[in-house]
């Protein structure tokens, strides 16, 4: 049998009921970091997906001929 801290020493009252509640927020706590990631992951693939889309869009129309700008029909007269 290996010598561990466990093994040596039994924790006080106060420290197992720590430790329990330590154990169970960091349970919490990766839980909600899971579903965070879920998330993040599921709105960047939409996100892909509608510039993917709206890239097609813009790649299939027609592009607009360019409005030529006209010079003034009469230049100033020499006075």
């Amino acid at each position: 049998m290996t010598a561990t801290r466990e093994t040596l020493f039994k924790p006080s009252k106060s420290e197992a009921k720590g430790d329990a509640t330590t154990r169970a927020a960091w349970a919490i706590i990766d839980q909600d970091k899971a579903k965070e990631d879920a998330k993040t992951a599921r709105l960047r693939a939409a996100r892909l997906a509608k510039e993917a889309a709206e890239g097609e869009a813009l790649a299939a129309a027609p592009k607009p001929k360019p409005v030529r700008k006209t010079r003034k029909a009469a230049a100033k007269p020499a006075a």
